[in-house]
């Protein structure tokens, strides 16, 4: 009884989320208020039935779970939600790209957000999106074709393993800076650019070894920054950096294949190409220069399922 007449006397005690404060004579007991949160109507969509939207988590350009680069899902009967809840979803899942889905019986809508700005192009994404349709939605097409911010994207399906079509956007060189050595922490051999920068390094191991310093990556030109070398076993090296987008690194991107892939085929003189982008987690493509589209083959796997219960 003491200690509790001296917890009262000091004027606060704790209880759940109650608070009772001390006020001369008299005990006054606040209750602290619950954050609402808006309800989601009950409604039957894609993915399941039930509140809210369906949304899964997939692993990208891997066979193995907790490889490749991790893409989020959100399935929208009917529509987009908001850019304002689509640009917030993103941003709560902390993912390179947080794709958001409208199923239509044409075209299907696709549009993609990093945790900061909508994107106009994400492979991974877009392959996840394939990957969600055909193993739990349940599509029996061969063949899907999404509407996007870069046109119509069609993702093939073979089994187990999916074929990405998506635009080339060859590099043009530019000049070499020390700006651009500075900010990988290692020599340059070539830079090219297209809607990102991709700086071109002697030797694999530059690729690994990479340490690059994200403030100083921001100051150069394009989207985000590529750094490649060839390949021992795999045709070509890559990782990749987005921190303008707040993805410091990407682990795999389908969109730097859009250059990569016309470079090393240039250099490499074939059409053909095996790459390992050699991120923490890791990845590998299957790539084909055609004419001014690349392929992109790849697998996925589900991590998880949930529902987005605002919105």
């Amino acid at each position: 009884m003491a200690k509790k007449a001296a917890r009262v006397a000091r004027g606060i005690k704790s209880k759940g989320t109650a608070v009772v404060r001390a006020t001369g004579k008299k005990v006054v007991r606040k209750v602290a208020k619950r954050p609402t949160q808006k309800p989601v109507a009950k409604r039957a969509g894609a993915g399941g039935s039930g509140g809210g939207l369906a949304m899964f988590v997939v692993d990208a350009f891997t066979s193995r779970a907790f490889h490749g680069n991790p893409a989020a899902v959100v399935l929208c009967p009917g529509k987009f939600p908001s850019d304002e809840f689509m640009q917030a979803l993103a941003a709560e899942n902390n993912l390179s790209e947080t794709g958001f889905v409208v199923p239509g019986a044409g075209a299907i809508k696709l549009r993609w957000f990093s945790p900061c700005v909508e994107v106009n192009l994400c492979g991974h994404a877009t392959l996840a999106a394939a990957h969600v349709l055909w193993q739990h939605v349940g599509l029996t097409a061969t063949r899907l074709m999404f509407a996007t911010r870069s046109g119509k994207l069609p993702v093939t399906r073979a089994d187990d393993l999916y074929e990405l079509d998506l635009p080339a956007k060859p590099g043009k060189h530019v000049a070499v800076t020390r700006e651009m050595t500075g900010a990988i922490g290692g020599p340059v051999a070539e830079a090219l650019l297209a809607e990102d920068l991709m700086l071109v390094v002697d030797n694999k191991r530059l690729v690994h070894e990479c340490r690059p310093d994200f403030a100083a990556l921001k100051k150069l030109a394009g989207r985000g920054v590529i750094v490649t070398a060839p390949g021992s076993g795999h045709d070509m090296v890559s990782r990749c950096f987005y921190p303008k987008l707040g993805v410091n690194e990407d682990p795999v991107t389908g969109s730097a294949h859009c250059t990569l892939v016309p470079y090393w085929s240039s250099v490499l003189g074939k059409a053909r190409l095996w790459s390992h982008q050699v991120s923490w987690r890791g990845g590998e493509l299957w790539c084909e220069l055609a004419g001014n589209r690349v392929k992109l083959g790849g697998h996925a796997v589900t991590i998880s399922e949930g529902r987005v219960m605002v919105g």
